[in-house]
């Protein structure tokens, strides 16, 4: 379990230092997986120490939000000063997500050629009756 956390560790270390050297605007600990990602898709299978540990760090995934939780009781007086500018960029905010997700969702099904449209069908049940 030891070595699986040093390699995690060692992979958000890498993606912190790429951030700050670069000047990039990810998140180190973002830039980190991806690489641990594709180190991990070249190398073909995921090691079972490094499964085991990653999932124990799932199972206790939600301690992680107690300091979310901790920071919106510290500054819940801001918060509902600002409520109805948090509120319009949270639903701005998850209608761009969702446009964007499926727009890209489409763009990747015209790439594959899996895209079976619903006038694709209908010519195809057409062309079956003989018109």
């Amino acid at each position: 379990m030891l070595n699986a956390i040093t390699l995690l560790l060692l992979f958000q270390l890498i993606g912190e230092t790429i951030a700050r050297l670069g000047g990039l605007p990810l998140p180190g600990p973002v830039i980190g997986m991806a690489l641990l990602f594709l180190t991990l898709t070249l190398r073909g299978n995921l090691p079972d120490s490094l499964r085991v540990t990653a999932g124990g760090l799932l199972q206790h995934l939600s301690l992680l939000f107690v300091p979310a939780g901790v920071g919106v009781v510290l500054y819940l007086s801001l918060i509902a000063d600002q409520w109805a500018a948090i509120s319009v960029s949270l639903l701005v905010s998850t209608v761009v997500t969702i446009a964007v997700s499926a727009l890209v969702m489409l763009g990747f099904e015209r790439l594959s050629g899996r895209r079976n449209a619903p006038e694709d069908k209908r010519s195809d049940t057409r062309s079956e009756n003989g018109q």
